[in-house]
């Protein structure tokens, strides 16, 4: 695959088109305005500074990268890519909207992606009209760094769509996991029941904020603690997969921690706000 159309500029879309550009693939990214696409642009150029600053490319290597990246602001600019990535909004319907555009403007061969952390592969294949060259191709944050990608099936995913998608993600440096479509797939069926549990611990007073990240961090050998890790994900992006494993499964153990959804109705979105469990500068 060499030409490879990006939906969507923000901190994920924006990761997913440096990971493509510098391996080497042509890039359209797409964003719905100039002023936001310029935004996501100034925001690859900042990551590949830091990827230079460590020694892991030269400023040519930047430039190069760089120029492989197309900002357009409709979809009927994108060419005629192998791949499109849609990395839009946690929301089906916005989902749907943009397949709906992609499906008038993209040769039949081009498999569709979509980077949803939590929304069913199945759904959203459905409202296409190429079912079997559909599937999830979901990219960790930060993505320049992250080594992993789910890709997960939908029911109509063919094998010759998963080895192309697989073989891509390999391509990129990444290391391809097969996943079933269910609610949240592993990642995020995991990971944020974790975050909700730790957000309940804070409601009731069991411990800190940094009391509790700090028992994950020394205790489990994380990283990063789970509060800290919901402010980098955005706290509205945790709500919403919550909503989806809560709705999904009809289990009261998914249910959102109300807590959290305070937060996200008070705005405190976690770092892209300025506040959420933690201040930012």
């Amino acid at each position: 695959m060499s030409q490879v159309a990006v939906v969507g500029g923000g901190t994920m879309g924006n990761g997913i088109a440096q990971v493509f550009a510098t391996s080497g693939k042509d890039v359209a990214l797409v964003e719905v305005s100039q002023e936001r696409l310029d935004v996501a642009l100034g925001n690859i150029a900042k990551s590949l500074d830091r990827v230079v600053k460590k020694g892991a490319l030269d400023e040519a290597g930047k430039r190069a990268t760089l120029g492989r990246i197309r900002g357009v602001t409709a979809v009927q600019e994108i060419g005629e890519p192998d791949l499109v990535v849609e990395a839009v909004i946690e929301s089906f319907p916005a989902k749907r909207d943009v397949f709906a555009g992609l499906e008038a403007v993209c040769p039949p061969r081009t498999i569709f992606a979509t980077n949803t952390s939590s929304i069913s592969i199945t759904e959203l294949a459905a409202t296409t009209k190429r079912p079997e060259r559909f599937l999830g191709m979901h990219f960790m944050n930060p993505v320049p760094v992250m080594p992993l990608v789910e890709i997960i099936r939908g029911l109509a995913t063919s094998d010759a769509t998963y080895a192309a998608v697989a073989e891509t993600a390999q391509g990129l440096g990444k290391t391809p996991v097969e996943v079933q479509d269910y609610p949240g797939f592993v990642s995020n069926r995991v990971l944020m029941p974790m975050i909700n549990e730790a957000v309940y611990c804070l409601m009731e007073g069991v411990a800190t904020r940094e009391a509790i990240d700090s028992v994950m961090k020394l205790g489990m050998n994380h990283p990063l603690g789970p509060l800290a890790l919901a402010d980098l994900i955005g706290l509205d992006v945790c709500l919403a997969i919550m909503n989806v494993l809560h709705e999904g499964y009809a289990d009261s153990k998914y249910r959102p921690c109300p807590l959290l959804k305070k937060m996200v109705a008070a705005g405190r979105l976690g770092r892209k706000s300025g506040r959420g469990f933690y201040e930012y500068d």
